[in-house]
């Protein structure tokens, strides 16, 4: 639920959201699980903006929806703290640092190599295990915390490991939710909190219309008035509204809709992938890359920003268009029997990935094991802010290079 304490004024409130969400577009590194595990410590554990129980229904919600779930949890944030200028504002601090360093690398005529930059970037990956390892410690304490949801917890992970394909977290979450309706029914108090949206249920149908208006639309669009510009919107649009589960799942549908089309060539959408890892905040703002190298214009800053509205618009639609039912769907006893079941089986889907792809992409060995159990006890047992995990991480990594 949301914390009880009054709100700031709206122009303190707005000053509040780009502040928080700006440092947390800085400094959020390690991809959209770790995000999450940021997330967490920002405003359930420091702000006290909202409960444990709402945050991770909020999450659910969004890895239900297709889209990137964390921008979509930062846009909801910014909802619920400021109105729909709150989650512009949110999504802008967010996104912003990530877009504009991934524009910045596509307009310099070199890359980042070498042993060091490769360390580096390595030790960044090492922090997201750190991270999700503290979000999972935390999360299983208080949503999976009897014999019944610590089952629904391992069904879930089990399924997000070994099913193929990005549909299996919405395969996970759908048994959490026939799980809990079934064995998580026993009676318990009723919340007393919400989160609270100003988005009515017209605006939310609205916004349904429009997400599907526009899918099915912009192909037709672009392929009547041949204009360049609504076929690089379209390919991101796409993306982003036919993907499930957010992150690193985008990147074949990016493939599939600007390399084979011929609207960005093979090798300079894998330098931007390898880009996009080493910078915070959202990986979909590697489409601020990859719009801004594309071989017809509109590219450099226009391509830049045609992508990034292209590619994070549909899940903003979908989400203001599912929120005005979300809380009522909640409030239901039912509903709770669900959701109880659904938030233990996030408790899994995020077990699951902190084994793949967090830890097998950045585990290679006893010296990363050490670094990533260091971060881990900084931000656990000494409560460390995260960027100072970040900074140690990366630098250990990098004097580990050097030594050995």
């Amino acid at each position: 639920m949301i914390s009880e304490a009054p709100k700031p004024s709206r122009s303190a409130a707005a000053i509040e959201l780009l502040a928080v969400f700006l440092w947390l577009g800085l400094t959020s590194f390690g991809g959209p699980i770790a995000h999450l595990g940021y997330f967490r410590r920002e405003f359930v554990q420091r702000r006290h903006w909202l409960d444990e129980s709402a945050f991770v229904d909020l999450i659910a919600l969004c890895q239900f929806l297709p889209g990137p779930a964390s921008s979509q949890v930062v846009f909801a944030l910014g909802l619920a703290r400021g109105g729909v200028p709150g989650g512009l504002l949110a999504w802008f601090g967010f996104t912003a640092p990530s877009a504009l360093a991934l524009f910045l690398f596509a307009c310099l005529a070199g890359s980042l190599n070498g042993p060091i930059a490769d360390a580096a970037l390595h030790g960044l990956k090492i922090v997201a295990v750190a991270v999700v390892a503290q979000a999972v410690w935390g999360m299983a304490r208080t949503l999976a915390a009897d014999a019944q949801r610590i089952a629904i917890a391992v069904g879930a992970g089990l399924l997000v490991a070994f099913l193929p394909g990005s549909f299996a977290q919405i395969g996970a979450i759908l048994f959490g939710a026939i799980s809990g309706m079934v064995f998580c029914r026993q009676p318990t108090a009723l919340q007393t909190g919400h989160l609270s949206f100003s988005i009515s249920r017209r605006l939310g149908i609205a916004s349904l219309i429009a997400f599907a208006a526009i899918l099915l639309g912009a192909p037709f669009a672009a392929a009547r008035l041949g204009s360049h510009a609504l076929v690089l919107f379209d390919a991101f649009y796409r993306s982003g509204a036919l993907v499930f589960g957010g992150g690193h799942v985008v990147l074949p549908l990016l493939k599939a809709a600007v390399v084979d089309p011929g609207l960005v060539t093979a090798n300079s959408f894998l330098t931007g992938y390898g880009a996009a890892q080493a910078v915070p905040g959202p990986l979909f703002t590697v489409s601020a890359y990859l719009g801004a190298v594309a071989a017809t214009p509109p590219n450099g800053l226009a391509g830049a920003a045609i992508a990034l509205l292209g590619i994070f618009l549909p899940g903003m639609l979908i989400l203001a268009g599912a929120l005005p039912f979300w809380d009522e769907f909640r409030k239901r006893i039912s509903a709770q029997a669900v959701m109880r079941g659904v938030n233990a089986a996030v408790v899994g889907i995020l077990a699951a990935a902190l084994y793949n792809p967090v830890w097998t992409g950045a585990i290679f060995g006893p010296r990363d094991f050490v670094l990533a159990l260091a971060g881990f006890l900084l931000l656990t047992v000494w409560r460390a802010p995260p960027w100072i995990v970040v900074a140690g991480t990366a630098g250990g990594a990098v004097a580990l290079a050097v030594v050995f």
